[in-house]
């Protein structure tokens, strides 16, 4: 496993870490604990000591079972608070009151705290984020309080569904340590000014979603159904599904020796950039960290390949979350 620099606060990070959302089992249709927890544990063995999860991952589902499996570890747990009326994505047009209040962030934080079995939080991150939020001070209190009481120890946000331009203010302020932000070959808007301004910053950058909940994986099909409550059902809609296939199938031309599967090309498109401090694919099952952190220790990509990439940019935002 190689390890990155998180930002300026001086940790050495696993370049690939471990996503918490799938292990939470909401919306992810069939998930065995058991299996969860083996995942977690292989994970510490091959090197992962970043771990990312959130309390609306199953109302604290993912963060109890990290909290057991990875108790007396020396790793770093990143977890992340929910907006008060709970409405994503950020908008600036909500009020601080109804999102990130001074007593909601501490109540949430002291929630996480319990859930993970810890005495401090390495990293807690509001779930949505607006600069429309930059203006107020009860939110700042909120953290400075934390980080004094040493509940938490770096603070960042993870910024609205390809929307990267949303923490550009943010990350000129001074006042956060992380960004979290959906980056792959399909969305690669962040890397056109988020991504420099982190550097100029020295703020961490954490990908999520670098397989296009799926789509970058190469097993999905036109026919793939989606069973339960899989969340992936909604994400694939209409004729989403169809047109991700297409797209992934025209990546197989770049297949051969720098990688030999969509994943790994995925996880080393996203590694081909300075900017990023970790990714943070999701890993339900022991086998998913197997693979992913097998993408460390292999031969990176050429440095044409990366700007090859560049044409398969498909911007678009299947979740739809805000129109439900």
């Amino acid at each position: 496993m190689k390890y990155r620099e998180f930002g300026r606060l001086g940790w050495d990070v696993s370049e690939i870490g471990f996503g918490g959302w799938g292990i939470g089992k909401a919306w992810w249709g069939n998930v065995d604990d058991k299996e969860s927890v083996r995942a977690l544990a292989k994970a510490v063995e091959v090197g992962i000591n970043f771990f990312d999860t959130a309390y609306v991952y199953g109302d604290g589902h993912s963060e109890n079972l990290m909290g057991k499996t990875l108790k007396g570890k020396k790793v770093f747990i990143a977890t992340k608070i929910p907006p008060k009326g709970h409405g994503w994505p950020g908008n600036p047009a909500t009020p601080i009151s109804q999102t990130f209040p001074k007593d909601w962030i501490v109540a949430c934080t002291e929630r996480s705290l319990k859930k993970l079995d810890r005495e401090f939080i390495d990293l807690t991150q509001f779930h949505v984020w607006s600069d429309g939020w930059l203006k107020y001070d009860e939110w700042k209190e909120g953290v400075a309080q934390l980080k004094k009481e040493g509940k938490i120890k770096a603070f960042g946000v993870s910024i609205n569904d390809h929307d990267p331009n949303s923490a550009l203010e943010l990350v000129q302020s001074g006042l956060v340590d992380s960004v979290q932000v959906i980056f792959n070959i399909f969305d690669q808007s962040p890397a056109e000014k988020l991504f420099p301004l982190c550097v100029k910053n020295k703020v961490a950058v954490i990908v999520r979603v670098p397989f296009d909940e799926g789509g970058l994986t190469g097993t999905l099909t036109k026919n793939t159904k989606f069973e339960g409550d899989d969340f992936r059902a909604h994400y694939f809609r209409g004729n989403n599904l169809a047109e991700t296939v297409d797209r992934a199938e025209k990546l197989k031309s770049f297949l051969g020796d720098e990688a030999g599967t969509l994943p790994d090309l995925a996880l080393k498109f996203i590694l081909a950039f300075d900017a990023v401090s970790v990714v943070i694919p999701g890993m339900r099952k022991t086998k998913h960290v197997v693979a992913n952190t097998a993408v460390s220790n292999s031969p990176r990509l050429k440095p044409e390949t990366p700007e090859a990439l560049r044409a398969h940019a498909w911007p678009r935002n299947f979740y739809g979350w805000e129109n439900e």
